[in-house]
């Protein structure tokens, strides 16, 4: 029998991911992760549009990536904060929205596991994204029919994790490698403190990239044109070169591949991945002397290395890390799990529950917050830095400037978001203007940031010749749309048809079926098409007893091929 509170009111954590997702749920003093309607704790985070139109989420739409690659899309999450479209079967889609359907699935499976209505959750996003990106975060939940309750970063929620199952005292550096974005924080545990010094990373690196590098070597080997091979075979060759990379651990692979007229061998081992990620693994190295740097440390210094995601599983990465630091990682804690207890753990900490209630975190802003001024006489579009990076937060920062010229009767805040001397190097976030009194001189203003726990900015002008203050609050989410555009996201989702959980293991095993003989040449596949006919034929009598133990038996055989 479950607690009342827990019926009432669930403190949940989620780990939107761009490989997979996760949600889980503080309970009886732990976090513990929920299954979905497979009863696995990873979701895919892929969608997919069904021939009826219906929309499939998880591991269906994972395997469909290859069987139906115009109508399937997945890694969405690297394009968050951006006005990016995807079109699947007729119908098109912006991340936030392909992520709102993700969201959707784990808000049914904790429903499910739950027995109550879920409408709340602590989620997780990357350290290194921006303002946008968080607000286009929130946007997906509110989509979802969730309400954040906070924002947390990935690593900063994987040290509370790791807090909370080592009850030590050390300096951790948090190695978070996951399917599309890095990070790195440095922090150091006091329990009940734990205190994040330095946070950096980089929102266009991950496991996606790994893979995408060993895709040019192989078609570079084969002397092929990428733009000449057909989706559906280059989504083939991509699936067997992701599989490949996640069994090259067990030695040298090789993959076949049929396409372009003829069948191709392939053929990878450590050595050589080494070479053709050497530019991957060197693009790691940089955050990781930034965070140890902004936290005055020397690798020596720290106590112990976390690896966090998925990607860290890969020799490769492992042995990088073991090199830079002189020793090997902690391996006990699951790399795919760690950010979704870590976010239910914060969600149990913002209520307040009496098992963790002594804990306090604190984080920071990964990166520095400023304007676009002048200097001197003419020279344009320099940074200056108001919120520095890694300062720890929620923080008020406050700068002093000047109008440029005594007739000036408005004046432009740009806010960018970036480490370079110049605007034009760095993100833009928002611009305002401000009226100027007309009092024939130059003019003093005081310009501050205040940046909350969720990573969101607030602007302040106040004019010290009157008084007068102007707030600004940067809200331009979704991607500056207007709440009719608004609107219409919630109406174009509404209207879709998803398809029934109750249903998706059958689902599930189909697309797994249809995947497995695409990937299958001779006997093995005539094998795999007599059981996809026979489970088709299963299906259609409708007997669920019959559907349930046969799709049983088909997965156990599908296990044995490795497919």
């Amino acid at each position: 029998m479950q607690d009342a509170s827990i019926s009432s009111a669930p403190l949940l954590g989620i780990d939107l991911g761009t490989t997979n997702s996760l949600i889980a749920v503080w309970q009886e003093g732990r976090a513990q992760l929920i299954p979905n309607a497979l009863g696995e704790v990873l979701t895919p985070s892929a969608v997919s549009v069904d021939e009826d139109g219906s929309i499939l989420v998880g591991r269906a739409a994972r395997s469909r990536l290859t069987t139906h690659p115009e109508r399937s899309a997945a890694a969405f999450k690297r394009f968050m904060g951006s006005d990016k479209r995807f079109e699947l079967g007729g119908q098109s889609f912006s991340p936030e929205e392909l992520s709102a359907l993700v969201l959707g699935a784990l808000k049914q499976d904790a429903e499910a596991f739950l027995g109550v209505p879920v409408n709340e959750a602590v989620i997780s996003v990357p350290a290194y994204f921006s303002d946008e990106q968080r607000k286009r975060t929130v946007f997906a939940a509110e989509l979802a029919g969730l309400k954040v309750q906070r924002l947390i970063n990935e690593p900063t929620a994987a040290a509370m994790a790791y807090g909370l199952h080592e009850q030590k005292f050390e300096r951790t550096l948090i190695f978070d490698l996951g399917g599309g974005t890095f990070d790195v924080t440095v922090l150091e545990y006091s329990l009940p403190l734990i205190e994040v010094h330095a946070s950096t990373g980089d929102n266009f690196l991950g496991g996606e990239d790994f893979t995408a590098a060993l895709l040019q070597a192989c078609l570079k080997d084969w002397q092929l044109d990428i733009a000449k091979i057909e989706p559906q075979a280059l989504a083939t060759l991509c699936d067997a070169l992701e599989q490949l990379k996640c069994r090259l651990a067990q030695g040298p692979q090789s993959l076949s591949w049929k396409g372009a007229g003829e069948l191709r061998e392939w053929r990878l081992d450590e050595s050589r991945a080494q070479s053709i990620w050497e530019p991957l693994l060197a693009r790691l190295r940089a955050p990781i002397e930034q965070a140890l740097r902004d936290a005055r440390l020397s690798p020596r210094d720290l106590d112990s290395l976390v690896l966090v995601g998925g990607a860290t599983r890969m020799p490769a990465v492992q042995q990088m890390v073991a090199t830079l630091f002189g020793r090997l990682p902690y391996r006990h804690l699951d790399p795919d799990t760690i950010v979704a207890l870590g976010a239910a753990s914060q969600a149990a900490c913002k209520a307040r529950d009496a098992a963790i209630e002594e804990l306090i975190l604190t984080d920071v802003c990964p990166y520095t917050l400023g304007i676009s001024t002048t200097r001197g006489e003419d020279v344009r579009g320099a940074f200056s830095p108001i919120i520095e990076r890694n300062t720890v937060i929620p923080t008020s920062k406050v700068q002093r400037f000047y109008s440029t010229h005594p007739e000036q009767k408005v004046i432009r805040i740009e806010v960018y978001q970036g480490e370079r001397p110049w605007v034009r190097d760095n993100i833009f976030i928002d611009a305002f203007e401000v009226q100027l009194p007309q009092v024939g001189r130059q003019q003093d203003l005081d310009v501050r940031f205040s940046y909350d726990i969720n990573g969101l900015l607030e602007v302040d002008v106040t004019l010290l010749e009157t008084g007068e203050r102007h707030s600004h609050s940067i809200d331009r989410s979704p991607t500056g749309l207007d709440e009719q555009a608004r609107a219409n996201s919630r109406a174009r989702l509404a209207a879709l048809k998803i398809h029934p959980r109750d249903t998706l293991p059958n689902r599930a095993l189909t697309a797994r079926l249809e995947r497995a003989w695409m990937h299958s040449l001779g006997e093995e596949r005539e094998r795999i098409g007599a059981w996809l006919d026979e489970f088709n034929a299963v299906l259609a009598s409708q007997r669920g007893e019959e559907i349930t133990s046969r799709r049983q038996a088909l997965t156990r055989l599908l296990d044995e091929l490795g497919a």
